[in-house]
């Protein structure tokens, strides 16, 4: 499987662990329930750590574990939910969080600029055909009238 990070196509080298799966090695993301539930067993394993977030869940209750947490996940569960857009800031304007944060989920092509505006910096688009589509629509604007995180 490929992704879209930091404007280029590589291998994802990350998979989702559901919450009633076992723990595998390498690098994993969980939920933000699993987080909380598993938090010291996830730590003590070989691999990197992600936590997935849906809009509902609450960016603060990730802020003390930034530093252990590799990779972000942002799940778009329908893309006319906006509040992953406000996670995405939260976590780089409130927060400093350094690692990737990933969109993934259900958003549209169309929203990778204003995502990529406010933090987001790794796609993985629903059907891998989506990919050269998601990379060019980066780039959709070249002048910019608001700040943003990047």
């Amino acid at each position: 499987m490929q992704i879209i990070k930091d404007q280029q196509i590589i291998d994802d080298n990350w998979s989702y662990v559901a919450d009633e799966a076992d723990l595998k090695a390498g690098n994993i993301s969980v939920s933000l329930a699993r987080w909380h539930q598993d938090k010291a067993r996830l730590l003590s394993r070989e691999g990197k750590l992600g936590v997935r977030i849906g809009p509902s869940d609450v960016v603060a209750e990730l802020a003390p574990d930034l530093n252990a947490i590799q990779l972000i996940e942002l799940d778009f569960p329908d893309f006319a939910d906006g509040r992953s857009f406000s996670q995405a800031w939260l976590l780089r304007g409130r927060y400093h969080y350094l690692g990737e944060i990933r969109a993934t989920g259900h958003y549209m092509t169309d929203q990778v600029f204003y995502l990529s505006r406010v933090g987001v910096n790794a796609f993985n688009p629903e059907k891998i055909e989506d990919l050269p589509i998601v990379l060019a629509n980066l780039n959709d604007f070249t002048v910019k009238y608001q700040g943003s995180i990047n």
